[in-house]
């Protein structure tokens, strides 16, 4: 197989205006990748708004598990054009059924009030952390085999995750992680393009946080997890061929639900994004 582009998953087939309908990546999990629809609907949302707007921030509901073996149309809602903000809906449907809703904000650049507090935690670059990839290629028969044959698609984000707890085993500890990512393949400039890879990568490693208090391991075959909801701010522009630091945490899990809360640094200690997750966490 050639090399998986990020960005040609970004790729939208425009039907009409306001109608775009992207190829699907199986990456052998249960269901499709919460992380693709929020990247692709995304892009689709930028597709109608004019040139000079960021999108700020978006949130959305996953309705029902979408079909990774099948493409997915992005049905885009004009909801408002002001003078500096501007709001688009957006419906992700496969068979006729919406999967997926997410409403974007985006946002003329302008000069204001600014401050951060909050602070990158002191961690091992990611020069000296080993990725997750690597991991899974050195443990290939250990793996489901929709996971062997999708492994290919796992490569277009290199993840790294800091002490990092074996897939295969079940270990308690606090609900923290600390990962390092970035593209694999060099991005354009666009903040677009940017933006939806990043989105793309915000949904990996995210919810199972949640987990590791309960000494639950992802690949239980018990456990059922599905993200219910997912937000996300964009603070500043996204070059996601530096590399990121993704400070997720949990605090609280309870009635079958956890949630998330994740901060995206850049190596100069800027915060670049902060995202907030809720799912499903259900042993059956």
């Amino acid at each position: 197989m050639s090399e998986v582009k990020l960005a040609s998953l970004m790729e939208l087939e425009t039907i009409e205006y306001g109608i775009y309908r992207a190829q699907s990546w199986d990456l052998g999990f249960r269901a499709l990748f919460g992380g693709q629809v929020l990247g692709q609907a995304l892009t689709a949302a930028y597709k109608t708004v004019e040139t000079g707007r960021f999108a700020h921030s978006f949130h959305s509901y996953f309705l029902l598990p979408g079909d990774a073996k099948k493409q997915v149309v992005y049905d885009v809602e004009v909801v408002r054009d002001g003078n500096s903000f501007c709001t688009r809906r957006v419906k992700a449907v496969q068979d006729g059924r919406t999967i997926f809703y997410m409403t974007a904000s985006f946002q003329r650049e302008e000069q204001g009030m600014e401050h951060q507090f909050a602070t990158m935690p002191d961690v091992l670059p990611p020069e000296k952390v080993t990725s997750d990839i690597t991991f899974y290629e050195a443990n290939f028969d250990k793996l489901a085999r929709p996971m062997r044959e999708a492994l290919s698609y796992h490569r277009p984000v290199d993840i790294r995750t800091i002490d990092a707890v074996n897939a295969f085993s079940a270990k308690k500890r606090d609900p923290q992680r600390y990962i390092w990512l970035r593209a694999r393949e060099t991005m354009s400039g666009s903040e677009t393009l940017n933006q939806a890879a990043l989105a793309y990568a915000s949904d990996y490693h995210f919810l199972s946080t949640s987990l590791q208090p309960h000494g639950v391991s992802v690949s239980d075959r018990d456990l059922r997890i599905a993200t219910i909801d997912h937000a996300m701010w964009f603070h500043k522009p996204v070059n996601f061929n530096e590399w990121l630091l993704y400070v997720t945490e949990s605090p609280f899990s309870g009635n079958a639900r956890g949630i998330v809360k994740g901060q995206i640094f850049n190596q100069r200690g800027e915060l670049i994004a902060s995202t907030m997750q809720e799912g499903l966490m259900r042993k059956v």
